[in-house]
Formats: C-alpha cells, sequence, structure tokens
C-alpha cells in the first residue's frame, strides 16, 4: 500500500492405498507383481498402476531455507544478520527463510526479522525459548515508513528487550503470536512514520503496547499491561488488560470474549523429535491458552507429516494426503499445476517461513473437503498469470455438514494477486462449508509491485462466504476491483476489518454497480437473516481520479438480526471520498483531511 499522503501518524493411517483381494495363488501372484514397480508383465497394468501409488515417505529433514540454533551454536547473530540484509527489502522476492530456536535461553541476540522470514522458539511453551534481546521490525529500508512491512513472523518466544520494550513496525500478513514479551512493545517504526495495521494473538505483554502511528490493529485472546492510543480502529477481542471499549474516542472496540478460537499448529521439538502441536478449539475465550502451561490439544510426530520442500509437485502432495499423512511446507515458493485437495478430516497443512504456493495455467490452488477439523496454517497463496476462478476453496458448492464441534480453520493464510508478477483470480477464497474459522488473513489485490494495474491483475471479488456459522477474526481483505467482501451464509460473524477501495481505478465508470457507485467493501447479501460485525474499517485512495465518489463502506439489509457495530470510512487525503458509511447512513468523508467518518451501531 502507498502512503497515505494525510494519514496520522490423530494418527495417520498407514501408508498407501490398500485394496481386498480374494485369497488364493492368483491374489498371490498379482501381489509380488505389484511389489516389483517395473516388472513387464501380462499385468503390465497393474505394475504401472502401483508405480502411481507407492507410498511417499513421511518425516525426514526440514530442507536447506530452515535454520535451527542452539544457545551452543557459534555465530548466530551473524547468521541472523546475514539473512536479514537479503530480505530487508526484498518484497517480491523468491528467497524464504525460517529461524528456529531450540529450547533454552539466548543472551544479546538483536534478531532483526526481514521479509519471507518467520522466528520462532521450538518449545512446547513459549518460555521454553527465551531472548535477552529483541526481535526487531523496523522500516529503515523504506525511509521509515511502515506500511509495506509485510509477510513475516513471530512465535512461540519470550523477549527481555534490552531496553525495556522491543519494536514490531509491521502491517499487513505480520503476526505476532504465542509471544512472551517481557517489557513493552511499540508498534511503529523509529520516528514514528505511517503504519497501517497488524494482529497480535495467544500473547502476553507484560508492559505497555504503544501502537502510536498504527492507523488499525487487531489483538485477540491474549494479555496486555496496558494500551497506550489508537488512530482509527483498535479492536480486541479476549483480551486482558484492553481498554474499556470507547468507540469512537478512543476509538476502541473491545469484546470481554473470543467466542470461538482455536490457536494455530506449531512445530516443536520433543527431546529430538520434531512434532507438531495442534490445539484444541476454545470457546468463549479470554486470555492466553498457555497460562497453566500446555494448553489441550494433540502432538502429531513429524513422521506422519509429508515434509514439502521445493521442487514437489501437486500430484505427490495429493498422494501423501491420501495415504493420510499431514503437510508440512518448509520455506519455498511451490508451484503447482493440479490443485492440493484436502478430503481428509483433521488434516493439517501448515507452512512455515511464508512459504509459497502458486497455481500454473489457472487452476485452483487449495480445495478443502466438506469435512472436520482441517487445519490450514501459514500459506500464501500466490496467483499466477493465467485466471483462476477460485485460489482457496473450503468446502464444494452446496456444503451443509455440521462441523461446529470440530471447525476447519486457516490461519495466516494469505493471498496476492499481482505484485510479483502479472496475477488474476476472479474470486481469491471461497468458503462454502459451515462453522469455518478464518483467523487473520490478508487478502491482497496488489497496487504496487511488478504486474497490477486495473485489468493487468484483475480480480473481481475477495472473500465470499457461503457457509453459515462461519467466524472472521482479523479479516483484512484490500483492491478489489469489485467486492472485497460478500457473506451471503447466516449467522457470520467477523471480529475486526481492515480494508481499502482499489487506488487504481481509472475513472467514476470503471468502479460503477448499476445504479450505485462503486462496490461495498463488505457486503451482506439482501437474503441473510442474522450476521454481525464489530471493528470495522473501510478506505479510499482514488489517486488515479481522485473525483471518484463511493456510495458506502458497508451494505447490508435492514433486518433486525443484521447487527454492526463500531464502523468508519475513512478518504485518505481527499482521494476520493464516501458518500455514507452503510447503505445510506453515516455522514459522508469530505475536504483532505483524512477526517474519519463513522458509525457507532447499526441500525
Amino acid at each position: 500500500m502507498p502512503v497515505p499522503p494525510t494519514a496520522p501518524h490423530s494418527g495417520a493411517t498407514p501408508p498407501g492405498r490398500r485394496r481386498s483381494r480374494a485369497l488364493g495363488f492368483a491374489a498371490l501372484a498379482v501381489s509380488l507383481l505389484m511389489a516389483v514397480p517395473t516388472a513387464q508383465t501380462a499385468f503390465g497394468e497393474e505394475a504401472r498402476d502401483s508405480q502411481e501409488i507407492q507410498a511417499v515417505p513421511g518425516g525426514g529433514d526440514l530442507g536447506p531455507n530452515v535454520h535451527v540454533f542452539d544457545p551452543s551454536t557459534p555465530g548466530i547473530q551473524g547468521k541472523v544478520d546475514e539473512i536479514f540484509r537479503k530480505q530487508e527489502s526484498a518484497q517480491f522476492g523468491l528467497d524464504r527463510h525460517a529461524l528456529l530456536f531450540k529450547p533454552g535461553t539466548y543472551d544479546d541476540i538483536n534478531a532483526q526479522i526481514g521479509f519471507y522470514t518467520s522466528i520462532a522458539g521450538l518449545g512446547l511453551h513459549p518460555n521454553d525459548t527465551t531472548f535477552n534481546g529483541d526481535v526487531t521490525v523496523d522500516a529503515g529500508w523504506f525511509d521509515g515508513n511502515a506500511t509495506q512491512n509485510f509477510w513475516r513472523s513471530a512465535e512461540n518466544l519470550t523477549l527481555n528487550p534490552v531496553n525495556g520494550t522491543n519494536r514490531w513496525a509491521v502491517s499487513q500478513a505480520a503476526p505476532f503470536r504465542r509471544m512472551h514479551v517481557k517489557g513493552g512493545l511499540n508498534l511503529a517504526p523509529d520516528g514514528y512514520g505511517w503504519a497501517s495495521g497488524g494482529y497480535i494473538a495467544d500473547s502476553k505483554i507484560d508492559g505497555t503496547v504503544g501502537p502510536y502511528s498504527q492507523q488499525q490493529w487487531y489483538t485477540r485472546d491474549s494479555s496486555v499491561g496496558g494500551w497506550t492510543n489508537g488512530v482509527w480502529n483498535m479492536t480486541f477481542s479476549g483480551v486482558e488488560g484492553a481498554p474499556a471499549n470507547s468507540f469512537p474516542e478512543p476509538p476502541y472496540t473491545t469484546l470481554d470474549t473470543t467466542p470461538i478460537s482455536r490457536e494455530k499448529p506449531f512445530l516443536y521439538l520433543d527431546g529430538d523429535d520434531y512434532k507438531v502441536f495442534v490445539p484444541q478449539k476454545r470457546e468463549n475465550a479470554r486470555g492466553v491458552s498457555w497460562a497453566d502451561g500446555t494448553p489441550p490439544g494433540e502432538s502429531i510426530p513429524l513422521d506422519q507429516f509429508y515434509v514439502v520442500k521445493e521442487g514437489a509437485d501437486a500430484a505427490t502432495i495429493n498422494a501423501a494426503v491420501e495415504q493420510g499423512l499431514h503437510l508440512l511446507f518448509t520455506p519455498g515458493v511451490y508451484h503447482v499445476d493440479e490443485t492440493i485437495t484436502i478430503d481428509r478430516p483433521d488434516t493439517v497443512a501448515l507452512g512455515i517461513g511464508l512459504a509459497t504456493i502458486t497455481p500454473d495455467n489457472g487452476v485452483t490452488a487449495i480445495k478443502v473437503g466438506d469435512v472436520d477439523g482441517v487445519k490450514l496454517a501459514g500459506l500464501l497463496v500466490d496467483a499466477g498469470p493465467v485466471n483462476s476462478e477460485t485460489l482457496i476453496e473450503v468446502g464444494p458448492q452446496g456444503a451443509s455438514a455440521d462441523h461446529a464441534a470440530n471447525p476447519t480453520s486457516l490461519q495466516d493464510v494469505f493471498v496476492r494477486i499481482g505484485g510479483a508478477g502479472p496475477g488474476k483470480a476472479t474470486t481469491s477464497i471461497v468458503v462454502n462449508s459451515d462453522d469455518v474459522i478464518i483467523d487473520h488473513t490478508w487478502v491482497w489485490r496488489a497496487d504496487h509491485g511488478e504486474g497490477w494495474g486495473w485489468e493487468i491483475n484483475r480480480a473481481d471479488y475477495g472473500v465470499r462466504v457461503n457457509g453459515d456459522d462461519v467466524l472472521a477474526t482479523g479479516l483484512f481483505v484490500e483492491h478489489f476491483n469489485k467486492y472485497d467482501v460478500e457473506w451471503y451464509g447466516e449467522r457470520g460473524r467477523t471480529i475486526f476489518f481492515q480494508n481499502e477501495k482499489a487506488y487504481d481505478a481509472p475513472n467514476q465508470e470503471a468502479i460503477q454497480n448499476g445504479d450505485t457507485k462503486g462496490y461495498a467493501a463488505y457486503r451482506v447479501d439482501d437474503s441473510v437473516e442474522q450476521h454481525e460485525g464489530w471493528g470495522m474499517g473501510s478506505y479510499c485512495y482514488y489517486n488515479v481520479d481522485p473525483t471518484i465518489v463511493q456510495e458506502h463502506g458497508f451494505k447490508a439489509p435492514v433486518k433486525p438480526g443484521v447487527k454492526f457495530h463500531h464502523l468508519i470510512v475513512v478518504s485518505l487525503g481527499g482521494n476520493g471520498q464516501f458518500e455514507h458509511v452503510i447503505n445510506d447512513i453515516g455522514a459522508p468523508t469530505s475536504g483532505t483531511e483524512t477526517v474519519p467518518s463513522q458509525v457507532v451501531n447499526f441500525p
């Protein structure tokens, strides 16, 4: 996003398919032939079929882009600095890295985190891995402007910051999860330049969090020692120590609990063995999940995962899932010429180091069946140059199974169309299944980089929800040619929404929606009877044609069961204007002072 010029500062099944066979010599002969896949016999078809279904091995090493340290590793600071130098400004580069720290104490560390870099502790508890030092994100590479500090993460560490306060100056797609900061947390860059919003979950900050120039922020199921200020939209759910609900001044939206949450799966070491811990679902959660020790959940050994490394193809990934393996995508870029299909309940598909999946030839990158408990986490889907009708689908069209007891979740799942090169997708994410949890996603049609422009990276729709009882916590969706979010399912809920309308609309006609001026950022279909949202903002910056008028940021049916709390629209520097906030309600934005228009409750 360019700078707003006046914005304020279970156990796996046995590998391989099994076929029932009659007892007897013929069955034995076929079995023996299948055990020798290169045999050329009258049973050639059987032999070739066996080649196609050979078991994919589970476990193994984590590949060259995963850097594992322990307290005795020499030159830790030098290695971390080397990776940062490569990644500091590599916004659309191809390198991916994960920095993993075994349990123990590390002294005098300042881990600066650049693009496509994840840092994490390998303990089962954040306090198992302690830095007497910092994990830092700043914006020196961009002249003190943090609005493009995307695609990086910090997880599962305890920090004793050198000067008492750790700096994490990020914008979208930069989660801060399962962290314990024994001090304060500064979310602004050095010099307090612009910053554009981020996400904290399952973290404990003993001191005060200072967002300063952050325009918006969402914090979930955490504990803070204090919170200092807010610009437009600061939203909290289930956060101990959060400021009182006070929107619009200060702009705090505070829910005592998060109605449904499940923390993201994470890699850890059990002795010398890697495992992935999968936390259980929580209801009406408040505070961190690890306050009383290890939270309820399941540990899955690494040998039950296909460890995906660069060069892997979709056919092998799908074969691994079909035979009962989970997926661990190591840092890298993966081109897939067929859809990755996950139809097995409780499958974990976890990426580390911003693992990136690019669909070739217009295929859908990932499809999840209408099954219980699939966990997609830590993945970036980057659209290819041939248009994909969809990039991620959760459930087939018409999905109707009840998953309330064990929902599918998307966590730190990001989508990008353009920026790294031409990309197109009609709709980025379609959720057809019921009860899905969307926990922190940034769905972005690029407004800078390479391969972008009104038709070059055409992407009409960001997120479409058809399933019932879907909950979004931390929904960031930006710059789509038409609707950014459309919601058709019943009883949907969104806690925190951040949006910018497409900057590059060439003129008013290009965004005209029948008799309506522009497409709403967030639209609830007229058929919906129940829906609710909290802490939601949409901003316009029509810098190509500043005369463009957007009728409203939000559109919803006027019904007793459709409710919104704390809505905001903003014109950045007067580049385009909103006439209303939701439907025909709310004052227009005006002038060039970037003054928000707000609606406290709808209807």
